[in-house]
């Protein structure tokens, strides 16, 4: 890609930097922005900024956000329900699945369950160059409540956090990152003298990517066809390995998979069943990690997760959103059931996709623990600092592949990878580390950067 035609395109992502999902509009050639982090007085109470009478409308209007409440996934293996109510800044999030442990005293205690209600506050004045953008990005502070044990659960609050979970909210959709945790367990000791079984080291995450839907469906009939899934998963007990790998899948009407694939289906298990929540659930979900030619996992025993489909409508198109949802028993030491790993996949269906067939502006977070910026123009993209407008990783894109509507993608040092879109989203997995890496403050001296994962919502074309 030319440095014109990159330059060019970091000018009009530059627009609506972070936002995901917050649709049209573009602000007249902003300028770079530093990005502040608020603390103390900066940290006060706000109202919502007066969007500007040039500035498109990237969001529903601020006394309209409370009437929306998103359910969506995370990374981390979480599904949740969010409300924004932008007029009292305030939020409210409940977890309805979670591997997530309360305390490193216990896996088997997660955060399912556990509703929390806090303060929001609106981005710093410059961190985003247009107040209509300011005004539809919400910092997520200290949410208090009680967790599914009794007690009480309490997130960071927003002084001192370099790296804060912060919600976009879009027309159809939100996204970022919900608050994250710090995930540590010492094990089991089984006699005095013996090493503990299933230590997990300690490790920080800022927050966890999040994408939810403010439409969702609970008819199965919408979701027959065949798709392209793009998949990542973690797995502490296997310090904490990550797998980024795809699978062509075909679902009926009964929720069964099938798939073209050697490895078969990888989202799902069983047939999917429709649960209270307003999402399907899938017993028995295939493990990826470790990966392929890795040692097994020793403390893995069995497959008991879930994998939960959420079925997304977005722009008159089915999105199916798809967590795998770890699960970790050891009240039995006779029998103990663990299987820690847990993740995320999008699927797009796997109509054909012609060069220019998603060409534009997306924005999200990505297995980084980072928001990014993404610009595709026909067969060259390029990841964008949005923070900053500089480019960062650039990407070759090959159409035409085995199966229609994916896209093969190498970065500029060769790693391979791939890409899928539906809806004015999009997700991509590379083999490789890309900008930079993992922030340093949701890694561990050992964590690896690759592979990489990450979803992106249209803003512009």
């Amino acid at each position: 890609m030319s440095h014109a035609m990159t330059r060019g395109l970091a000018i009009a992502i530059a627009t609506a930097p972070f936002l995901i999902a917050c649709g049209g509009g573009k602000a007249d050639n902003p300028g770079p922005v530093t990005p502040t982090q608020c603390s103390g007085a900066s940290c006060g109470t706000q109202g919502a900024p007066t969007p500007s009478a040039t500035t498109a409308t990237l969001c529903p209007d601020t006394a309209d956000i409370v009437k929306g409440t998103y359910l969506g996934g995370a990374g981390s293996g979480e599904i949740v329900q969010l409300n924004i109510d932008a007029t009292a800044m305030t939020y409210t999030l409940k977890w309805l699945e979670s591997p997530i442990p309360l305390t490193s005293a216990s896996v088997s205690v997660t955060r399912k369950g556990t509703r929390i209600a806090g303060a929001v506050i609106h981005p710093p004045t410059g961190m985003l160059p247009t107040a209509e953008q300011t005004r539809c990005a919400f910092i997520l502070g200290a949410g208090t409540g009680t967790a599914s044990d009794g007690t009480t659960y309490t997130t960071p609050d927003f002084v001192n956090n370099p790296n804060p979970p912060m919600i976009l909210i879009g027309n159809g959709v939100a996204g970022g990152g919900i608050p994250g945790a710090t995930v540590q367990y010492a094990g089991i000791t089984l006699l005095p003298g013996l090493p503990a079984i299933g230590a997990v080291n300690k490790r920080h995450f800022d927050f966890y990517p999040f994408l939810g839907f403010a439409s969702t469906t609970t008819d199965i009939t919408k979701l027959p066809g065949t798709y392209n899934a793009l998949l990542y998963h973690l797995s502490p007990t296997a310090n904490y390995e990550t797998v980024a790998t795809n699978s062509v899948e075909t679902f009926d009407a009964s929720g069964n998979c099938t798939s073209s694939s050697s490895t078969g289906c990888l989202s799902t298990g069983n047939a999917l069943t429709l649960n209270g929540n307003g999402y399907f659930d899938s017993t028995n979900p295939p493990q990826i990690v470790p990966s392929t030619g890795a040692a097994s996992n020793p403390l893995r025993t069995g497959k008991y997760g879930t994998a939960h489909m959420i079925l997304g409508q977005l722009n008159g198109a089915t999105v199916p959103l798809v967590v795998r949802t770890g699960y970790v028993d050891t009240s039995n030491l006779l029998s103990p059931q663990v299987d820690d790993e847990s993740g995320i996949a999008m699927l797009a269906a796997a109509t054909p996709l012609a060069s220019g067939g998603f060409d534009g502006g997306y924005v999200g977070a990505d297995s980084n623990f980072k928001y990014t910026a993404t610009l595709v123009q026909g067969a060259a993209a390029t990841f964008i600092n949005p923070s900053t407008s500089a480019a960062e990783s650039s990407l070759g894109l090959s159409y035409g592949a085995s199966n229609p509507g994916l896209v093969n993608v190498q970065d500029g040092t060769g790693h391979a990878g791939l890409a899928i879109a539906s809806g004015g989203l999009y997700a991509t997995v590379i083999q490789g580390a890309e900008n930079g890496g993992i922030a340093s403050t949701s890694a561990n001296a050992d964590t690896p950067s690759a592979p990489y994962f990450g979803i992106g919502a249209q803003i512009s074309r």
